[in-house]
């Protein structure tokens, strides 16, 4: 085995320039995702027709590999809609990545809201409360912190597709590391690199989801 461990660690500072792409594509795909997870989980609680929309959305977004949704939404949509021919890669990427997780989040939040007992927000509404102020301070802060150890498996997961950005040619980490390996040849080096940089990145994130799942889970004193 000749693995040139010098070289890997070398690399790892051109490969981190694009690390603010990465995390511009996952930051911005978090949150778009997230609204829409949310829209869908309320429409699953919905009539009839609503709920059939949200799952015919969940069942498509789920049921096929993200790698196709990217190049239906960046290479197909544009022949359908000419509009969208202005459409940028990243652009489509974010997209296409939340589209993809807020089916995911969906399930998630609709079963976190089914999971607070409904008494409490009968007993909210009995008191006085009207019904946004019952779901703000008592459905939603719980729901909430119920959702977050799947959400943040969710999240960790759109982070690692995001390298799929590089298919679309988006100059991100992953495409930085096929850069490097194509110059110097030593694949392995160079993608091994990406793969620490990503390990890395979602080491962090969940550490930082296991602070927030601690305070959460402190016993409100005030």
């Amino acid at each position: 085995m000749n693995f040139d461990f010098p070289y890997m660690l070398g690399v790892i500072p051109q490969i981190l320039i694009y690390l603010p792409v990465t995390l511009l594509i996952s930051l911005l795909s978090i949150l778009l995702a997230t609204v829409l997870g949310i829209i869908f989980a309320l429409l699953l609680r919905a009539g009839k027709i609503p709920a059939a929309f949200a799952h015919l959305y969940i069942s498509f977004f789920r049921g096929t590999p993200v790698l196709v949704q990217l190049l239906i939404i960046y290479f197909g949509l544009p022949q359908i809609i000419p509009s969208m021919n202005s459409l940028s890669a990243m652009n489509a990427v974010i997209l296409g990545l939340s589209l993809n997780t807020s089916a995911y989040l969906a399930e998630i939040f609709r079963a976190a809201i089914d999971s607070v007992d409904k008494g409490q927000l009968e007993a909210s509404l009995a008191s006085g409360l009207s019904m946004f102020k019952a779901c703000s301070r008592i459905l939603f802060p719980q729901a909430c912190r119920n959702a977050i150890p799947a959400t943040g498996n969710v999240y960790i997961g759109l982070i690692k597709n995001s390298s799929l950005a590089f298919t679309l040619g988006v100059s991100e980490l992953l495409a930085a590391g096929k850069m490097v390996a194509t110059e110097s040849l030593k694949f392995f080096e160079a993608y091994f690199a990406v793969a620490l940089v990503y390990w890395a990145l979602t080491i962090i994130f969940s550490e930082l989801q296991r602070r927030l799942e601690k305070h959460l889970g402190k016993p409100y004193a005030g």
